[in-house]
């Protein structure tokens, strides 16, 4: 989240304990009221932080050398050298690869190896794919999984080759110390580990972005390198050490960038008036919901969804324009939409790397669509919530390791095939 002082968002963050998941998780196949309330009170009681999107000020608050929490665009990378490479970044269903989401700068304080730390997650943009994840995640831990949401987590200790052991100034002359990794000329998410065969300058993740490009206008324009963009400011787009602006890319379908801020959700628990805190910044007015939301009501087959989607947009109306759910507090459990298509603690997991267990560190909301400007049609990316869970004693290593999300989609399609 946002960690310029202003707030102590950092601070905030750093305060959520490290802990493990609750044992009393409920199976899909539960509703008992007594149980609902009981998660009920428990959410009450912890300490969510809510993320909220606004346009940035200033281009180079969203630059990596800031660690920023931020939504579109191209991925601010914490580890601008050692990034995923392969089948990691591409979609298990279709082959394509995944567009950027989201990042949440969520450092720890419980060890020196977490003092940098942010959780990645890309999806890829086919609705067709994201029902397929869906189905795929009921496999109770396969070899392989066929997944089209991916998370990944990086984590650096204070004394790194990237960035200054000091806090960074907040302002244009940040620069880190390193340029890292090229990227991906067409995307600007992947590494560019190829090259156009004509120019030897433009750099690509995939064949696909290589012909896409070159069909946009890359033809022409790599007959004369030292004219084109990518070379002439290549620092910038590959995130060198001279990077004072935001990346130049040539795609167009990227989603629109955000810096993500955070309030806490207990300052919402009284109610304030329409020119208070955050709403100074709104996007849409307090009292509009997404249309994509209000169509998840058309899915409800029972009693039990329609209690928890009442729950759920009672919790939510305190802030309409919440995007992102974090906590990573004792106990901690997601704010599920409906009934259908929850885990159980089975469902998920252990860590790949360790072996440890998962833990619930945040949730990202359907209302991330509106802002993204994702129409609300049957063939449309849409979700009623996607869980984040992480290692609990988020394990070392170099580079970014696999984290596990859970798709809750609308009631008629979450049960298990």
């Amino acid at each position: 989240m946002d960690i310029d002082g202003e707030g102590d968002s950092m601070d905030e963050l750093k305060s959520l304990r490290i802990t493990t998941l609750d044992d009393d998780d409920e199976d899909i196949t539960v509703d008992e009221d007594d149980n609902d309330e009981d998660d009920e009170e428990e959410e009450e009681e912890e300490a969510v932080i809510l993320g909220f999107v606004e346009k940035p000020e200033h281009n180079w608050s969203l630059l990596r050398q800031q660690f920023p929490s931020k939504t579109g665009g191209v991925p601010a990378w914490l580890d601008p050298e050692n990034l995923p490479s392969g089948m990691p970044c591409v979609c298990d269903i279709c082959g394509e690869p995944l567009q950027f989401l989201l990042q949440v700068y969520a450092p720890l304080v419980e060890k020196d190896s977490t003092f940098h730390r942010t959780l990645f997650v890309f999806m890829c943009l086919s609705m067709k794919c994201l029902l397929r994840d869906q189905h795929e995640q009921w496999k109770r831990h396969p070899d392989k999984q066929s997944r089209s949401v991916k998370v990944f987590r990086c984590q650096l200790p204070r004394t790194n080759p990237y960035y200054s052991s000091k806090p960074p100034e907040g302002n244009a002359t940040d620069r880190p110390l390193t340029p890292g990794a090229p990227l991906c000329n067409w995307c600007g998410t992947w590494k560019g580990d190829k090259f156009c065969s004509s120019c030897k300058v433009a750099r690509y993740c995939s064949q696909k972005h290589q012909v896409m490009h070159w069909r946009l206008g890359h033809k022409l324009e790599c007959q004369e390198p030292s004219l084109s963009p990518q070379a002439s400011d290549s620092s910038t787009c590959h995130g060198g050490i001279g990077q004072s602006r935001a990346p130049i890319v040539a795609s167009k379908s990227l989603w629109p960038e955000y810096e993500m801020k955070n309030e806490h959700e207990s300052e919402y628990d009284t109610e304030m008036s329409g020119d208070e805190g955050h709403t100074d910044n709104s996007l849409i007015t307090s009292n509009r919901v997404d249309d994509g939301m209000k169509s998840l009501m058309d899915n409800f087959e029972g009693d039990g969804d329609k209690k928890s989607w009442a729950s759920f947009q009672e919790r939510i109306a305190k802030a309409p324009e919440q995007v992102l759910r974090y906590c990573r507090s004792a106990g901690s459990k997601p704010l599920w939409p409906i009934l259908g298509g929850r885990p159980c603690k089975a469902d998920i997991p252990l860590c790949s790397y360790c072996g440890g267990r998962l833990c619930f560190e945040f949730q990202i909301l359907p209302q991330l669509l509106y802002f993204f400007g994702v129409k609300n049609d049957a063939d449309s990316l849409d979700w009623a919530t996607i869980a984040v869970y992480t290692c609990e004693a988020s394990c070392e290593g170099v580079g970014y390791k696999h984290e596990f999300a859970w798709v809750q989609l609308g009631t008629s399609i979450n049960c298990p095939s």
